[in-house]
């Protein structure tokens, strides 16, 4: 039987990467740090084993920024088009990957909310907004 595996790359293409197996925790993450990276109300993230997971290409592309003041912490992004891509933790027990950098389903589904505590005074839930399969009408 053949593990599955789900690709992953960054806006302009540049960088790819490839997870294999099962994956490991799916949440959402609403601390400061995670928003400022990611430029929105919370990060999605997927955690997998530094083993299931492997650069496919432009791994030299892949800038980290990796802050003295965090014990676990750091980020990585594309030096060409800046996409949040997957970065080891700095305990290296942990690849954090950004959900949505997946090119395709990872097979799991979020399954909690953290550092709820964090949110800003602006966030609503996206469940309470109405929706539009493409752009709100005119």
């Amino acid at each position: 039987m053949s593990e599955e595996k789900v690709t992953g790359s960054c806006l302009c293409q540049k960088v790819s990467y490839e997870i294999t197996g099962n994956m490991g925790v799916f949440q959402y993450c609403h601390c400061s740090r995670c928003r400022k990276f990611t430029g929105s109300a919370h990060a999605s993230n997927v955690f997998v084993p530094p083993g299931k997971f492997r650069w496919l290409s432009g791994e030299d592309s892949v800038g980290r920024y990796n802050p003295d003041f965090t014990k676990y912490f750091a980020t990585c992004f594309c030096k060409t088009c800046g996409s949040s891509l997957p970065w080891l933790s700095k305990s290296g027990n942990v690849v954090i990957v950004p959900a949505g950098t997946l090119d395709g389903d990872p097979g799991i589904r979020p399954d909690k909310n953290i550092h709820c505590g964090s949110r800003p005074e602006w966030y609503t839930s996206a469940e309470s907004l109405p929706e539009y399969a493409e752009g709100p009408p005119r």
